[in-house]
């Protein structure tokens, strides 16, 4: 089972980027947190397969959680997305090892779903999952 892990500090977000993967896709397993410690447990206890990654979070940002995520699980895929649509955060986000990077402001339901049915399909392809 693929795993997703929502790492966003607004409880509404979280919940509509969660009811929005389940709808489209119903066998993922997700889960939330919505900071630097929560997500670090969840790591721990069961490494998700994708990491939806807001920059601004309570604690660490999600720049420096991307870049220790990426050292220890460097196939994990992770998607930052942010309110933070700036050329410096898109030039962290890829010196870190981010996926993909989408701007809230201007990223669709759509284009988040098409995004992870194409991540999706790689895996499979792959025969990680």
């Amino acid at each position: 089972m693929v795993k997703v892990l929502i790492v966003e500090d607004s409880a509404m977000y979280r919940q509509i980027l969660r009811d929005t993967l389940h709808f489209r896709f119903p066998k993922i397993e997700i889960s939330e947190a919505l900071d630097g410690a929560e997500v670090l447990a969840k790591l721990t206890a069961s490494p998700p397969d994708i990491i939806f990654m807001d920059l601004k979070l309570p604690g660490e940002s999600g720049l420096e959680l991307t870049r220790k995520i990426k050292m220890q699980y460097p196939s994990t895929t992770i998607i930052i997305l942010t309110s933070y649509d700036l050329p410096e955060y898109r030039e962290a986000a890829n010196q870190y090892k981010a996926n993909h990077f989408l701007a809230k402001g201007s990223t669709t339901r759509d284009q988040i779903l098409k995004l992870t049915e194409s991540i999706l399909s790689e895996q499979n392809a792959g025969g990680e999952k």
